[in-house]
């Protein structure tokens, strides 16, 4: 595909291109197995000679064409599906991290994934030290120890919707000989690229605005193939020395650029088998069509929505770096001036107490455990998806007891508002 074409025209085509008399909608190839004809051709592809499929719990080829769409969009090198964002994350740090590993965490992320590797990956081993993503360049590299691995954050963090200094971040874990690792989900490679500011991989939970209406559960990961394995081999020696359940291959010097995603696709999805189902897939390829379209109409309703928040004597504060005001207005405007996404986060001056009433009150913004997608919905962390977390850890992730997220979805921008005034008369 030609990487000259605009990221609207990307959605659109990239990722599949039918030949002659094919269909024009990308096939969903809804088995689990792939013939051939010699006995010699299956061999080939179990020894990474020949790429091609033979069963889908490690690739399959509608998967493939998402992903392959996706890896453009994102300007990068290689990807793949898996089954849902949580497995993304958890393929994309322990792809290269293993028992003794040590990964640096941005605080202020998603509480899932906060739980995933601070709690289960450190079961497995993984040591986990939790940074402040507002720290200075000095507090960010006192973190770094010789096991260090990756450094792993969020473009724009699910709920604090603060904005990732990608360059420092990137800065850092360069100077220490390892990748950083962006979560993208929320801003989408629609209003941001994290690789045009030095980050190495991204991961995306599908469900969220590229599904863009709440029918798949997906993930997916993005490599650069920037980063240079093979400079940092003793940190990496999985990628970097032979492999002997594929009769000692070496990824970084078989499959170069492209090395990272096949070690993930030919050892971890062979072993772990978290693949996106094909059917998912096509919807998520049904969803990536229209993202560049829906994208700027979240925008733009989360920008009136949170003005008319902002201008609301009941509410104590938003967060929405759309807003002049708002401490990650400058950095947004850098990394994603086209905007960044349709999540707020606010609360009500009453606390927590007067945010549950006030969402109990909405009828056409729905209480849901789900973020993102076409029709508005709203949830309260504290309650939800950060309920195991310690108040001490709510605040490390910056998440205020009275925290709402709401995210706006595509209705008239007016019904939207409307409903959120209707319920604050509760309050």
């Amino acid at each position: 595909m030609d990487n000259t074409l605009q990221q609207g025209t990307l959605c659109l085509h990239a990722g599949w291109s039918p030949k002659n008399g094919e269909p024009r909608s990308l096939p969903i190839y809804q088995s689990t197995t792939f013939k051939y004809d010699t006995s010699d051709a299956m061999g080939r592809l179990f020894d990474l000679v020949d790429t091609g499929y033979f069963y889908t719990r490690l690739q399959n080829p509608t998967n493939d064409s998402v992903a392959m769409k996706l890896c453009a969009l994102e300007g990068g090198e290689a990807a793949m599906l898996t089954s849902s964002g949580q497995a993304a994350n958890f393929f994309a740090i322990f792809n290269i991290c293993e028992a003794g590993g040590h990964v640096i965490l941005s605080s202020k992320v998603y509480g899932g994934t906060f739980n995933l590797i601070t709690v289960t990956m450190a079961k497995m081993g993984i040591e986990c030290t939790v940074i402040d993503p507002d720290c200075t360049e000095e507090e960010l590299n006192a973190a770094f120890r010789e096991n260090t691995k990756c450094v792993f954050g969020e473009s724009v963090a699910n709920p604090a919707v603060c904005v990732l200094d990608f360059e420092k971040f990137a800065k850092a874990a360069h100077a220490h000989g390892v990748p950083l690792i962006v979560d993208n989900t929320f801003p989408t490679p629609i209003n941001c690229r994290p690789f045009q500011f030095g980050a190495d991989i991204v991961t995306h939970s599908t469900t969220k605005y590229i599904d863009g209406h709440a029918s798949s559960v997906g993930g997916a990961i993005v490599d650069s193939g920037n980063f240079d394995w093979m400079a940092h081999a003793d940190k990496f020696p999985g990628l970097c020395t032979p492999d002997p359940s594929y009769h000692g291959i070496t990824y970084a010097e078989s499959f170069g650029r492209s090395a990272y995603i096949v070690k993930a696709t030919v050892q971890l999805m062979r072993d772990l088998g978290c693949i996106q189902a094909p059917q998912n897939a096509f919807y998520v390829n049904l969803g990536l069509e229209s993202l560049a379209v829906r994208m700027e109409r979240h925008c733009r309703n989360a920008q009136k929505v949170a003005e008319y928040l902002k201008a609301n004597d009941k509410v104590a504060w938003v967060n929405y770096a759309g807003l002049p005001d708002d401490p990650y207005h400058a950095l947004a405007e850098k990394y994603m001036p086209k905007g960044t996404c349709g999540v707020l986060s606010f609360a009500i001056k009453g606390g927590r107490d007067d945010s549950i009433r006030f969402m109990d009150h909405l009828k056409l913004i729905s209480i849901v455990t789900h973020v993102a997608d076409a029709k508005s919905c709203v949830l309260h962390p504290a309650s939800h998806t950060h309920r195991q977390m310690t108040e001490e850890q709510l605040a490390e992730a910056g998440v205020d007891p009275g925290l709402i997220r709401l995210s706006v979805g595509l209705e008239d921008v007016d019904d939207i508002i409307a409903d959120i005034e209707q319920a604050l008369q509760y309050v």
